[in-house]
This record gives C-alpha cells, structure tokens and sequence, in this order.
C-alpha cells in the first residue's frame, strides 16, 4: 500500500521542523550563536593565564560581558583578546584578572572597573592585569622558604651573649 501525496509531504514537513528544532536545540546548548550580537574587542596582556582559554567568559560584578577570543605569546606574556558586547563601557583604568571558578574548576577574566571617564573603545588595551593564581608556583615557594630563617637583627651567633646586647671585636693586640 503507497501512501498518498498529501501523506507523503505531511511527514516530510514533520521531518525537516525536526531537524531544524535539533539543529536549533544544539546551538543553544553548545553557546554558539548564529548571529552574532554586536560586540567590540579588547586587549590585555598578562604574566600567566593559568589554563584560560577561548570560549571562557569575560565577567563584571559575575554577570558576563563577553568572552575570551584568543590568546598569542608576545615576547613573554600572553596577549589575550576578549570580545565584549556592546553597550557595555569599560573605563581605561579598568583592571583584568583572572579568576577560577573553583578549586579545580575553568578560568574567567573578572573586569572591575576605574573611576576614569575615558572609555575604551574596539582595539583598545587594559593596561591592568592581575594574573591567574598558581598553586604549583604557590607550592614550589612554600617549599623553598621552608627551612630558613629571617634575618634577625638580636641574634648573637655561637658566642652565646644576651639578645639585644652589641659585642665588641675581640681585643688582640698586634704580634710582634
């Protein structure tokens, strides 16, 4: 048994809206947009980024601003590139940072702003950068500082003196 023309197209129709609704559906979940909104980019360079990487949001008072484009080695910092949607004013005294969102959780460039008037526009920089937290730089310096004393100013060596009391050389006159 042939089903009719009229059948035959109903169900082609239901098909494609299913495939579109999944291709939609996908877009959503995966954050990627088909247009894009109208957004500026801006630039920042930092000592270490600590894991961030493109896709990764771009923050104001933990409400998202933006995103993380790319990210380059120029000379010894990483130069970061972040799209930010327009309408949003960032002042050129503004400071980057970058935080984590947990112990072992992903990175994001927190944005605080300045009290400058002067707004940065497409192409501009932010000149103030807070670099990521490494625990293996935190840890590495824990364990060389482990052992050693700061300089104090009291201490008498071997000789065995009072603290705080200043001793003179010995007095060896001259040999003969």
């Amino acid at each position: 048994m042939y089903a009719s023309r009229t059948t035959q197209f109903i169900v082609g129709l239901f098909a494609l809206l299913g495939i579109v609704a999944l291709a939609v559906l996908s877009f959503k979940l995966g954050n990627i947009s088909i247009l894009p909104a109208p957004s500026y980019e801006l630039y920042a360079n930092f000592d270490n980024i600590g894991g961030l990487k493109p896709g990764d949001e771009v923050d104001i008072a933990g409400v998202q601003i933006g995103k993380v484009l790319s990210e380059t080695l120029v000379g010894n910092e990483a130069h970061v590139t972040m799209q930010i949607h327009s309408g949003v004013p960032i002042d050129d005294e503004a400071i980057a940072s970058i935080r984590s969102t947990g112990i072992i959780g992903g990175k994001y460039i927190s944005i605080q702003l300045g009290p400058s008037t002067k707004i940065l526009t497409s192409g501009g920089r932010i000149m103030q950068t807070e670099s990521a937290f490494s625990i293996e730089n935190a840890v590495g310096q824990l364990i060389n500082n482990v052992g050693t004393k700061p300089d104090d100013q009291n201490h008498t060596g071997a000789s065995g003196g009072n603290p705080g009391s200043q001793q003179s050389p010995p007095n060896n006159p001259p040999k003969k």
